[in-house]
């Protein structure tokens, strides 16, 4: 025997209904503190202090870099529109 039920209700009345603590003042507060990490952390994601912390390293920043991105590109796993 099979049997199906379906349930229409929101994310909010499912986890009241399955008895689940509400967690969207701790996802509020984690959202803020990662806002305020970002933003503070802004100026080292600029495209010219990208370039002159690699510029430190010489080409072997670049040539890793480079490594990386191809590596990543030439995934197996990788498959477009699916």
């Amino acid at each position: 025997m099979k049997v199906s039920l379906d349930v229409e209700c929101t994310p909010q009345e499912a986890r009241a209904f399955l008895g689940l603590p509400d967690v969207a003042p701790l996802n509020e507060q984690l959202v803020l503190e990662m806002k305020k990490r970002v933003e503070s952390n802004m100026a080292l994601v600029s495209p010219d202090e990208l370039m002159r912390s690699w510029a430190t390293f010489g080409g072997q920043a670049t040539e890793q870099f480079r490594k990386l991105m191809t590596a990543a590109t030439s995934s197996a796993s990788f498959k477009p529109g699916g």
